[in-house]
């Protein structure tokens, strides 16, 4: 049985990992892992991870919460907007199986923080992954010799004529109602 403290490692990891796999979701070059940042205040920062923005080059900082029972509060929020604006990041995201509170909500959303969604259990292989009204979805099924992919698409009804339509971005109207 693994401790609370490899739980957290494991978590950081194959959230970073994830994170590193659809870096172009989110307009990264890349996504690297833990390291340390000096801010402007002189101060060193141990960060989770780190992406590289496509058009500029410059970085969002990632931080890793494994919190199984209650979601990220505005405390821990503010926190993390201060880590940002200290090292000069762009913005951040804040990776946690629940979620933000009401407050930490706000914050965020003041500080250009994106919250992503990761269930606590994940693996590179099996995994959910939510963030901007998308999901990514890791299944792995063993059955012999028999090998099985999936790969989900999101629908949404259009809001003006009501039909159908494979969700891009973030729309609620389809092409034709554009």
């Amino acid at each position: 049985m693994k401790t609370s403290d490899e739980k957290w490692r494991d978590y950081e990891q194959v959230s970073t990992y994830l994170l590193n796999s659809l870096c172009q979701e989110f307009g990264l070059t890349k996504v690297e892992g833990k390291q340390k940042l000096v801010g402007k205040s002189g101060t060193e920062w141990n960060i989770d991870a780190k992406g590289i923005r496509n058009d500029d080059g410059g970085i969002i900082i990632i931080e890793c919460r494994r919190c199984t029972t209650r979601r990220q509060n505005q405390e821990r929020i503010a926190g993390f907007a201060w880590r940002i604006t200290d090292t000069g990041a762009q913005s951040g995201i804040i990776v946690s199986q629940l979620g933000l509170q009401k407050g930490a909500k706000l914050v965020a959303k003041a500080g250009n923080i994106v919250s992503v969604i990761i269930d606590a259990n994940s693996t590179p292989q099996n995994f959910a992954v939510e963030f901007l009204n998308k999901i990514f979805l890791g299944i792995t099924l063993n059955t012999g010799n028999i090998k099985i992919s999936a790969v989900p698409t999101l629908l949404r009804k259009c809001s003006v004529c009501g039909k159908t339509f494979t969700v891009k971005d973030s729309e609620s109207v389809c092409e034709g109602c554009m």
